[in-house]
């Protein structure tokens, strides 16, 4: 019989017994011994870590070992293997191996012994977790941080939660064609070209299909390209889109919009709702700040934040966070909102902290870290995660300023990782710092023609898609509202774009 300890309250429990149950892990051992395909069935179910007595978490290891080699496991191939093991001998030396295949009472529910088995397990993981818990809340010390304590144990929780998932995340190829089929629908019922959320932005929807579930984007830049104007406005568009779909009867699972989450490492919230007011109202936001607004411009924005009150656009502007903290946020904000979190918006990637921040760890090996979890995070919460980046001086070198992903700050990990790395790059940026010096001279008024040829243009450089095609898309950008929209039909068309 299974022993479900019910631990009282109080920083410990030294005494109470932990759950777990001994026969069933000894019955389920000898079975798979007895029956090799039974093993092979339960390998990927549970580990070692999962069985309470120690030599039988060995004996499991034992098992997978020979099995992976494509061996036999039985008790006279695995008796090498123990016959110095202390914990066996305790138990009558290798001997007991044999014993386990003794009753074959496992063979029948060798399955229900295995779930039990990896229940009771979470049970004690459980309740480890409750005591460290327990422990931290009884520190009372000035180094404590009990919101850091809170993160720690929710990671923990989810970890428990987690853990031996192996099962349940393969699929038929039958389930995951149906999958296949279910988006393709989607990208139909949307009119063709997209199958993933919408960047509100026609020639990036052509070119990526969207943003897609379990996908981390890249979104990169030089200071002044605009790409923290970029990913605001794809939020925007996303959840905007989601809001009139919704109102439109549309069902949500059918909505190319989503709701949307913006860890904002690097302005306020306000700072950003500003942005957005500005963007939509079509105010300055420089006037916006200042105060100096016309009556007419102060009804409009008076009129867009009306309008953008139910936006289902979610701000976090928590400064230092951790790639973990990120993490752990992020499961509040779906458990908060039903899951329906399709986008995630990360500005920007190196303002992150990975766990030891404190140690010395070379910075490569942290954004390393990072960009590993972001990826882990769009895997298992479901979620499209956009994350913005910052480039290396190097593109300021070079006579093409066009970005490369060599220039990808501790670039490595983050092409490595990243399904989409695109690049966000303005000619005129830099055509200003290229003026001759005589107003009156033909080279002045060629560099004026070549300023009015690509005023607003900008360039979408996707370096990385590991869907489809690298490619570019021409966007026009307003610089006075910091909008990026579709160009209107030839605009930059002589401008090769």
């Amino acid at each position: 019989m299974a022993t479900v300890s019910h631990l009282p309250p109080g920083p410990a429990a030294p005494g109470a017994a932990l759950p777990q149950n001994v026969e069933a892990e000894a019955a389920l051992l000898g079975a798979m011994l007895i029956d090799n395909r039974l093993a092979d069935d339960l390998l990927d179910m549970l580990t070692g870590e999962h069985f309470f007595e120690p030599v039988h978490g060995r004996v499991f290891e034992a098992v997978r070992k020979v099995r992976v080699a494509d061996g036999l496991a039985s008790p006279v191939t695995l008796r090498p293997l123990f016959e110095a093991d202390e914990g066996m001998r305790a138990l009558g030396g290798p001997g007991y191996l044999a014993q386990l295949t003794g009753s074959g009472a496992g063979l029948i529910g060798a399955r229900d012994f295995a779930r039990q088995i990896y229940d009771l397990a979470m049970l004690r993981t459980l309740a480890s977790v409750g005591r460290q818990l327990v422990d931290g809340a009884m520190d009372t010390s000035q180094e404590v941080n009990p919101r850091k304590q809170i993160e720690a144990a929710e990671e923990a929780l989810f970890k428990v939660a987690g853990e031996g998932g192996a099962e349940a995340s393969v699929k038929a190829f039958g389930e995951a064609a149906k999958l296949a089929v279910k988006m393709a629908e989607r990208a139909k019922n949307a009119g063709g070209g997209l199958s993933g959320i919408t960047t509100g932005l026609d020639g990036m929807n052509s070119k990526t299909g969207g943003m897609h579930k379990s996908d981390l984007m890249i979104l990169a830049g030089r200071p002044g390209m605009g790409k923290t104007s970029l990913a605001t406005n794809i939020a925007f568009n996303a959840a905007q889109r989601y809001l009139h779909d919704v109102a439109d009867g549309i069902d949500p699972g059918r909505s190319v919009g989503t709701k949307v989450a913006f860890f904002s490492l690097e302005m306020s919230a306000d700072q950003l709702a500003t942005r957005i007011l500005s963007e939509q109202a079509r105010i300055s936001s420089e006037r916006l700040r200042m105060g100096t607004l016309t009556n007419d411009e102060m009804k409009r924005l008076v009129a867009a934040s009306i309008e953008l009150q139910n936006l289902p656009l979610y701000i976090d502007d928590t400064a230092g966070l951790t790639i973990a903290g990120l993490h752990t946020r992020m499961r509040r904000l779906l458990r908060r909102h039903n899951n329906e979190i399709g986008l995630v918006v990360v500005d920007y990637l190196q303002l992150l902290q990975g766990s030891n921040r404190s140690s010395n760890d070379n910075r490569v090996q942290e954004i390393s870290e990072i960009s590993r979890g972001l990826k882990t995070m769009a895997k298992d919460l479901k979620v499209s995660v956009l994350a913005l980046s910052q480039l290396s001086r190097a593109v300021e070198q070079r006579e093409d300023k066009r970005p490369q992903l060599s220039d990808l700050r501790e670039s490595g990990s983050i092409e490595q990782d990243a399904d989409i790395v695109m690049f966000v790059y303005r000619e005129e940026y830099y055509h200003a710092a290229r003026e001759p010096s005589d107003p009156t001279s033909v080279a002045h008024s060629e560099w004026g023609n070549e300023g009015n040829r690509i005023d607003g243009k900008s360039e979408i450089i996707i370096a990385k898609h590991r869907h489809g095609a690298t490619d570019k898309v021409t966007l026009a950008f307003d610089s006075k509202y910091t909008v990026f929209t579709d160009p209107a039909p030839g605009r930059y068309a002589s401008a090769g774009g």
